[in-house]
């Protein structure tokens, strides 16, 4: 999918507007919840996210979606990550 697809899907879907995030190779962020849902695209690099339901490899072009409250981990690969990401 392309930005400007997702962004239509984000305010389609009831999300707010998405914002750009970027973050550093090899950054992990340990177990943790969000108070909100999250749609993202991936625009460079991948990201690994580990929910109890398993792990979950995005890179440039993939999407993913985690419901509020989903106790994950996140991964990043050794290029960084820069994605898209809505929040509602």
């Amino acid at each position: 999918m392309n930005e400007k697809g997702f962004r239509q899907q984000l305010r389609a879907d009831g999300y707010a507007e998405g914002s750009i995030v970027e973050w550093a190779p090899n950054t992990f962020n340990d177990r943790h919840t969000h108070e909100f849902s999250a749609a993202v695209l991936v625009l460079e690099g991948e990201i690994t996210v580990t929910t109890d339901q398993g792990a979950t490899t995005c890179r440039a072009g993939d999407t993913f979606r985690l419901a509020a409250g989903t106790p994950h981990v996140e991964q990043i690969g050794p290029a960084g990550v820069k994605f898209l990401s809505g929040r509602k």
